[in-house]
């Protein structure tokens, strides 16, 4: 793991040591630039040992207790233990995902066993891990999660009988699970449990059912014994609303304004070599999403090993992707593993009846009695747009992406309830990846052989929250948070504008990250008080917001898809960037310019006061080599649709269930799978195709004011 991943108090407050604490073997000059006063930044530790509070204490101490209680024999079911650490020299590497003799040697260390090696391997399996190499620790090292089978080690090894006996929980360090888990395969697999205790399921019958209390059963024509559901998005959440619903014998049909990987991707190569940009399939639109061509990270913030992320995560393994995914603390899929998968996944949708539709944009809803009954298409391909065809359906799912900007516009237009909702903006910035080795690694950089080598490529989160013109701390309005985001190790800046007159970027790797740069977003949270200064108003403000700077963006790179760009010391001291700059991964050609041009200068102003406080946290970030890029705006969805907690239906229009990151739900693709996936089931139990509580199959749902994506 980097410096400033794993630990926020050393995140927030590493910045009191100084640059010689923290040598790095990479050779840079000593760099002067101006530290603006009109912010406050305000840093938040996390209090461990005898620095809790004493109400924290009581907390943890009870939790303990409770723990303890908790536990009813001992010697039955699984230990999960938490935080072994191995010494990189004693670790096979970061591919190596068994027993080694070191990872013996925790374990011993933890149960107190005397001799690890006759410890069995068999009788553990490693659940989580990860990399820690933060220059507080006196040695890098491998973290492990390991589960030991109880039952296993005793047949093995009897005189393990007392060692467990004594074994205590500990929060965080040492837990015992119970025998029973709640997801045990993948979605499939669950969905598959569902049907064969469910009655009314198996029977493959479907009755008209009164819908979320409309008052009257919808009928279905043509006597048909399925509900026809269309899911619009062929994004995460899209596939796997898409799959549960067709798993439980929904008649399914996905559409997908943009084009299935293969032709996609053909697309985007010509983009990326003759500037030509396809409106309807791009870095945005097309199966899979906008993170397929992206970085492909799976990490989430709603529970890494959660039920319903686990669920998620085995059913892209079954699909394709690499088991190391259910054990890397950081999982990562990058392009070309993403793509295969999702031609899997693709035909897997369409061995179990799913109709596919690409190429097809949804431009309206059918609407009858304040309830969708289908939707207006028409064939995206055709640039006349001279065709359009009406579909009728039980439910549409609207799994959208955040770009797909004449979607909210429709909605609008239909007096769908839409709400603005927080996001951020800023920059891109790119460095040498060596160089970012080095800051993070020290000495161990030279074992990142362009990710090949025993320790993962660096990578770096960073946050700060400052305080606008040092205004009243306690007012938390008038907090703004300045964080990194996407940040794309061995990667590259890529286009992903959807209109030839906007221009917009993010990052992108591949699975092994050997590119000779590294990049990230570093980005500023705006809100309704932003949109105000620019006299922007409504529900879809933070879409004009952004349009705004994405077309500044587009003239000062003088068109053709040219991104403005500035090196990170001349943005600190407001001057244009003389010419040759460092060299950029972005492949259609870069422009010097001073980015305070581009924003309003309380954002310009946020940004210049963080990126000076990274470099505390990351000396060496503030380089000749570094260079910024603009511009970011589509870090989340800038709305929002309100939907029920409990059915996923719009509260505004009845049959529409809108999900994942379009939404205002998710921010990743675990996070939108997930929702999907819950997303399936709400309509399918709507539906009468399931029978039982959602939670007691997948556990808890997200709720409607979900920002842990």
């Amino acid at each position: 793991m980097s410096l400033s991943q794993t630990n926020s108090s050393f995140l927030t407050c590493s910045f009191l040591l100084s640059n010689h604490d923290l040598r790095i073997p990479y050779s840079r000059a000593v760099l002067s630039y101006p530290r603006p006063k009109t912010h406050r930044i305000l840093c938040a530790a996390k209090r461990t040992g005898k620095r809790r509070y004493p109400s924290e204490r009581r907390k943890l101490r009870t939790e303990q207790k409770e723990a303890v209680a908790k536990v009813k024999n001992k010697l039955e079911g699984v230990w999960r233990l938490s935080k072994l650490g191995v010494p990189v020299g004693d670790d096979p590497g970061k591919d190596f995902l068994g027993i080694s003799d070191g990872l013996l040697q925790a374990i011993a260390k933890v149960i107190e066993f005397p001799v690890a090696s006759m410890l069995p391997e068999e009788a553990f399996t490693v659940v989580r891990k990860s990399f820690d190499a933060r220059k507080i620790l006196k040695e890098a090292k491998f973290v492990y999660s390991v589960d030991l089978d109880v039952k296993t080690l005793l047949e093995l090894e009897p005189r393990a009988h007392d060692f467990i006996f004594r074994l205590e929980p500990k929060i965080g360090l040492i837990e015992h699970l119970p025998s029973e888990k709640s997801v045990s395969g993948d979605l499939i697999s669950v969905v598959n449990d569902c049907k064969r205790i469910n009655s009314k399921t198996s029977s493959g019958e479907y009755e008209p059912q009164t819908i979320n209390g409309s008052g009257a059963p919808h009928q279905h024509r043509g006597g048909r014994s399925k509900p026809k559901i269309a899911v619009v998005g062929g994004g995460p959440s899209g596939l796997f609303a898409a799959l549960v619903l067709a798993e439980f014998g929904a008649d399914v049909t996905l559409i997908e304004r943009g084009q299935a990987v293969e032709e996609r991707g053909r697309d985007i190569g010509a983009l990326v070599v003759r500037k030509i940009l396809d409106m309807e399939s791009n870095f945005c639109f097309g199966e899979g999403g906008a993170g397929t061509w992206s970085d492909g990270k799976l990490v989430t913030r709603i529970g890494k090993n959660s039920a319903t992320v686990l669920a998620v995560l085995k059913t892209l393994v079954r699909f394709g992707a690499p088991d190391n995914i259910l054990v890397n603390g950081k999982p990562h899929l990058g392009t070309d593993k993403l793509v295969p998968l999702l031609r899997n996944f693709r035909h897997y949708l369409q061995s179990v009846g799913v109709t596919i539709k690409f190429g097809t944009r949804v431009d309206d809803l059918l609407v009858e009695d304040s309830r969708v009954v289908g939707v207006r298409v028409s064939d995206s391909t055709d640039q006349l747009q001279n065709t359009s065809q009406n579909f009728k359906f039980d439910a549409v799912v609207l799994a959208v992406g955040h770009s797909a900007r004449d979607t909210y516009e429709m909605l609008h237009s239909r007096n769908v309830e839409l709400t603005p909702k927080d996001f951020a903006v800023g920059l891109r910035i790119e460095h040498p990846q060596e160089l970012i080795n080095s800051i993070q690694y020290s000495d161990l950089a030279s074992e990142v052989l362009k990710g090949r080598g025993k320790v993962p490529v660096a990578d770096y989160k960073v946050v700060q929250y400052v305080n606008d013109k040092d205004e009243d701390l306690s007012q938390s309005s008038s907090k703004r948070s300045c964080y990194s985001f996407c940040m794309c190790p061995g990667g590259q800046v890529v286009l992903t504008s959807t209109n030839p007159t906007e221009l917009c970027i993010n990052g992108m790797s591949f699975s092994r990250r050997s590119s000779k740069w590294a990049n990230a977003a570093l980005v500023v949270t705006v809100s309704s008080k932003d949109f105000d200064l620019l006299n922007l108003n409504g529900p879809l403000a933070g879409i004009e917001f952004q349009r705004e700077f994405e077309r500044r963006a587009a003239i000062m790179g003088g068109g053709d898809f040219t991104v403005p760009v500035q090196r990170v010391t001349d943005f600190l001291q407001n001057k244009l960037s003389e010419t040759p700059l460092p060299p950029s991964s972005y492949r259609l050609g870069v422009k010097s310019a001073n980015l305070h041009e581009l924003f309003p200068a309380h954002i310009t102003d946020s940004l210049r006061q963080s990126i000076s406080m990274f470099e505390k946290e990351l000396p060496g970030f503030i380089s000749e080599e570094a260079l910024l890029h603009g511009v970011e705006t589509r870090t989340s969805s800038p709305v929002r649709i309100p939907r029920s907690n409990e059915t996923y239906e719009s509260t505004s229009l009845k049959g529409l269930y809108p999900v994942g990151e379009g939404a205002g739900y998710a921010g990743g693709i675990v996070s939108a799978a997930v929702d999907g996936m819950f997303s399936g089931f709400a309509v399918a139990k709507s539906f009468d195709l399931f029978d039982g509580t959602i939670e007691s199959v997948i556990g808890k749902a997200q709720g409607a004011g979900l920002v842990k994506y």
